[in-house]
């Protein structure tokens, strides 16, 4: 049995998908790109900002379905320029706590509309 997960505080899915799916005990949250909600853009070129709105969208899309980051077990951030790995990880670090969630990172050709970061995540709910 699944369940969508829908919040209006994380963008909408622009495509044939939902921002989540929740199982009996997991949810999988689909990328989230760095777009601000409000404006429909994102906060701004810097790879930093980017990736402080992805890790928000993803907390608000957990949020909806009872969760936080601390559920989190692992988590898959794709970026434009394996460039800002680095930056990337900066902020990743101030959200995730130990143990942290396994993790995969690594550089795509592209993300869409010119998106320079974009973290999904699979969380694990209490039994």
């Amino acid at each position: 049995m699944k369940k969508t997960i829908f919040s209006e505080y994380a963008p909408k899915a622009i495509g044939p998908y939902s921002q989540a799916i929740e199982t009996e005990y997991t949810v999988y949250v689909s990328g989230q790109l760095p777009v601000d909600v409000k404006t429909g853009e994102f906060p701004s070129e810097d790879i930093k900002e980017q990736t402080k709105a992805s890790l928000e969208n993803v907390k608000a899309v957990l949020a909806q379905a009872g969760l936080g980051l601390e559920h989190v077990v692992k988590t898959t951030v794709y970026l434009s320029d394996i460039g800002d790995f680095a930056p990337m990880n900066e902020v990743y670090d101030t959200y995730f706590t130990s143990p942290y969630p396994a993790r995969a990172a690594f550089a795509v050709k592209a993300l869409p509309k010119g998106a320079k970061v974009e973290i999904e995540v699979i969380a694990e709910k209490e039994r």
